[in-house]
């Protein structure tokens, strides 16, 4: 299957999902593009299934790709254990489907169809 390209470079679009599968771990929901979020879902399905192995290799991939930033300030965890101690527990018994992408309105500048990205439990 051939990855959208989304008009960036390579770069710019690896930052780009790096951010938003960021973000969806952080906040559990995002709203984006209908084609952003399609295409960040089969990012985030990897992510979680990472997050089930629950061993260092698992977490030093995800490490990688996810960034350093505090999802809960309250206690202080990152994004990355977010993942691996919230998230892929929830999963545990769930072979993939792990996002939904919900169609909502289009965007009033540009017309682009916009969709909200969610955690399925």
């Amino acid at each position: 299957m051939q990855n959208r390209k989304l008009g960036r470079k390579a770069d710019h679009r690896k930052a780009l999902f790096r951010n938003l599968a960021t973000d969806m771990i952080v906040y559990g929901k995002i709203n984006t593009t209908e084609m952003k979020a399609k295409e960040l879902r089969t990012i985030v399905d990897e992510l979680v299934t990472l997050a089930k192995k629950n061993d260092l290799h698992a977490r030093r991939q995800a490490a990688s790709f996810v960034k350093n930033v505090v999802a809960d300030k309250s206690t202080g965890k990152t994004a990355l254990q977010k993942l691996f101690d919230e998230i892929g527990p929830k999963f545990a018994d769930v072979n993939g489907g792990y996002t939904r992408v919900v169609k909502t309105t289009v965007r009033k500048g540009d017309g682009a169809p916009m969709a909200y990205i969610e955690f399925t439990k």
